[in-house]
């Protein structure tokens, strides 16, 4: 497993170990709290073929999740080149490792609804829309999702997953829900005003609990079929407005939201909302956490860590 230490790594390694099964990651830094779940580690740059076909090569695995990459969309503006060779080279580098030394695996890239960009509201994609990305990481995984069809064309057995939005426990403040959860444990202890800055509230995104998209990805090594895309998504859009004042509303102290225009993207994109009727249709998998439930659970960890 690539990117085993991330967020959606941290929750998918315990439920592989617990099921048995042999977890080796890969990685640029060792992931310690996982290390009791984990079969091994190899340390290893995505952009190092040579260190990636070496650790394929030791590791001989039945199946390879590659997860590692960087995702921010927000700060690829200021590193494309950067976010173009880890994820797309990147991704190049772990199927050419595999088809040298794991020819036979199952093997799930996961990639980004970002990929699509822009799209009429109250639509649904499916996973035949076109991509328009419009941001340096939406380009590089639609630059990393033809170098993955072109190697299930060629023979090996790939999978592609694009995730749609997702959060959880242990997600980095970067992204939008941990970091108003943040702000929202620091104004409730008193050391921010009590004043939700928050960036474009008028979008609509298609959010999901980390636990429901880690189980689509186990679902998708299972049961997916070689060469396809699936969409993981709940299927429902919610208006980040809205989030922001339920997310507020659960504080214990009044809470005003303001927008900062810093936390401004160079390029967004209004509506984002997907269908997942191929991935349900072949695995039976659907999102099945209330968004509530996710939202709480983000800030109640932020209250205990933080």
């Amino acid at each position: 497993m690539t990117g085993a230490s991330g967020f959606v790594g941290s929750h998918l390694v315990p439920r592989l170990a617990a099921a048995g099964t042999q977890v080796f990651a890969l990685g640029t830094e060792a992931a310690p709290a996982l290390e009791s779940q984990l079969a091994g580690t190899f340390i290893a740059d995505l952009r190092d073929e040579a260190a990636i076909r070496d650790a394929v090569a030791a590791a001989r695995p039945d199946a390879i999740v590659h997860l590692a990459a960087l995702s921010s969309a927000g700060k690829s503006f200021a590193e494309p080149a950067l976010t173009q060779d880890v994820n797309a080279k990147g991704t190049g580098n772990v199927l050419a490792a595999a088809r040298d030394a794991a020819p036979v695996a199952r093997i799930l890239v996961v990639s980004s609804s970002e990929v699509y960009g822009p799209q009429p509201e109250g639509t649904r994609i499916r996973e035949d829309t076109p991509f328009h990305p419009v941001s340096p990481y939406a380009e590089s995984k639609a630059a990393a999702e033809g170098i993955a069809e072109r190697a299930a064309r060629e023979g090996l057995d790939v999978i592609r997953a694009r995730a749609f939005s997702h959060t959880g426990p242990g997600q980095t403040t970067t992204f939008v829900i941990p970091g108003w959860a943040d702000q929202i444990v620091r104004i409730e202890r008193g050391e921010l005003p009590p004043m939700l800055r928050v960036g474009n509230l008028q979008v609509t995104r298609d959010l999901s609990d980390v636990e429901d998209v880690v189980g689509a990805y186990l679902a998708l090594l299972e049961r997916g079929v070689r060469g396809e895309a699936y969409n993981v998504c709940r299927g429902e859009g919610v208006l980040l407005a809205d989030v922001a004042a339920q997310m507020a509303g659960m504080a214990s102290v009044p809470i005003r939201i303001e927008v900062d225009p810093e936390r401004l993207r160079p390029a967004d994109v209004p509506w984002l909302v997907g269908d997942p009727g191929k991935i349900e249709v072949a695995t039976g998998w659907r999102v099945t956490t209330p968004l509530e439930r996710t939202l709480a659970a983000v800030l109640e960890h932020r209250r205990r860590t933080s």
